[in-house]
């Protein structure tokens, strides 16, 4: 081999992170420069549409700053969790406390929480290193829905695909296109600040066929019809939907419809808050429609908002605590594993045509589950940090087993904790934490410094 082409060789890594970083920030800045339409606050069958109005008042950034003792106490309690339900042998981590199923939204929330631990300084670089190794192994290995995409759910002991009961299934229950959007998104803080780890990502992309989620610039997920055929369907609502997409767009790839926050978005006025809600009927498209805090927080935590989602998700906010200050009762709602059957709740802003609807995943009542969500109310202190999120971190500040991990909520109705402890919990508990103390996820002012040196030693 010539010494331009074995040079040219031994530079492809840091060659492919400097594309890969003009793209991004090539998509930051269209993000932030975007100002899309919105769909009138009346409803009607033939809406008009119009502009939505900016509140440009906050214009500053939150400070960061250091965590407290106490903070430091919360993350390594978070911690705690994936110490618990870790699996050396597949790299795995399981969703709910030792329950051997995890999901690629389960697996995100652990590896975006890896990163926040090891950038607080909760585990060290080696370990984070082992743990990387061992879990983008499994996800470059795996058995794979059609040989395309992971499938919904994994045994986290042997890496079988599985149902959501944890039944091991040969072929599959299908993928969904919304977790795979979530992975993205650590896969890109690997690639950014991690690039030790670039050829594994690599490995993990190649396994995986990401255009298949793609078709018309929309993000398609699959399930099994009644006849056993494969059902290919639209997936993602207001919130999810561009969140996930960001993801998809930063590997190149055409996800402007999903991106499109106008296309099928309605205003509700709820104490004279307009909520941006999706408009698709769910006879139609086959999916419910939640307004929850979780895709906007996610979005600020690790992406930084644009200034879309900045405008969404503080009305998401405001409209919480003008609940709180209407009828005295705390409110972070989000959706959330509970301890008792039906085990899953939407506690939500809107969905099926009412406010403040606490619902099942097939629609049944669950308002005697509605609680303040743990996450919800520590991710919205990270982003916010004022009078009303402290009243909610003071609500949840021992809402944890310090063996086991942060608990999901405390109910609305008797004060008392949902004792339910998720990855997803203790993994975006850990990211608020890190957003305190160094901002979003994504963000190049962690360790960038670092991320050029290495680049360039590859």
């Amino acid at each position: 081999m010539s010494t331009f082409k074995h040079n040219l060789v031994k530079a492809r890594s840091a060659l492919i992170f400097l594309v890969g970083l003009t793209l991004a920030f090539w998509l930051v800045y269209s993000l932030e420069t975007w100002n899309p339409k919105v769909v009138s606050t009346e409803i009607s069958k033939q809406p008009s549409f119009q502009k939505i109005t900016f509140d440009n008042s906050d214009v500053k950034s939150r400070a960061h700053r250091e965590l407290t003792e106490r903070e430091r106490r919360w993350a390594q309690t978070a911690w705690r969790y994936f110490e618990n339900n870790y699996i050396p042998e597949t790299g795995l981590v399981n969703s709910a406390d030792k329950y051997p199923a995890a999901t690629m939204w389960d697996i995100s929330s652990y590896l975006l929480g890896m990163i926040a631990a090891e950038r607080l300084a909760i585990i060290s670089g080696a370990q984070f290193d082992s743990r990387v190794t061992a879990l983008l192994q499994t996800l470059g290995t795996m058995p794979l829905f059609e040989g395309k995409l992971p499938n919904k759910s994994y045994n986290t002991g042997n890496v079988a695909m599985v149902t959501y009961n944890n039944e091991e299934s040969q072929r599959g229950i299908g993928w969904s296109a919304i977790d795979v959007g979530r992975i993205m998104v650590p896969f890109n803080v690997l690639v950014w600040h991690y690039p030790k780890h670039n050829a594994a990502v690599n490995q993990v992309l190649a396994h995986w066929d990401i255009d298949a989620i793609i078709e018309n610039a929309e993000l398609f997920g699959t399930a099994i019809g009644d006849e056993g055929e494969t059902l290919l369907l639209q997936e993602g609502r207001l919130g999810y939907e561009e969140y996930a997409a960001k993801s998809f767009s930063l590997i190149s790839r055409d996800v402007g419809k999903a991106l499109d926050y106008e296309a099928n978005m309605k205003l509700v006025d709820i104490y004279g808050i307009e909520i941006a809600t999706d408009d698709r009927k769910p006879s139609e498209f086959g999916a419910l429609n939640y307004v929850v805090s979780e895709p906007y927080i996610l979005d600020g935590l690790e992406y930084g908002w644009d200034r879309f989602s900045k405008e969404l998700s503080k009305r998401v906010f405001n409209v919480q605590k003008a609940r709180y200050e209407r009828t005295g009762v705390l409110t972070a709602v989000s959706e959330d594993n509970i301890d008792v059957a039906p085990y899953f709740v939407y506690n939500t802003v809107f969905a099926d045509g009412q406010a403040w609807n606490a619902t099942t995943e097939s629609g049944e009542d669950a308002s005697e589950f509605r609680s303040v969500s743990t996450k919800a109310a520590l991710g919205f202190h990270a982003l916010y940090e004022n009078d009303y999120t402290a009243k909610l971190v003071n609500h949840v500040s021992s809402n944890y087993d310090p063996q086991r991990g942060w608990y999901s909520g405390v109910y609305e109705a008797s004060g008392k904790p949902n004792k339910a402890i998720t990855a997803n919990t203790n993994g975006i508990i850990l990211e608020a934490l890190h957003y305190i103390q160094f901002g979003p996820m994504m963000s190049m002012r962690v360790g960038s410094g670092a991320l050029i040196a290495e680049a360039e030693e590859e």
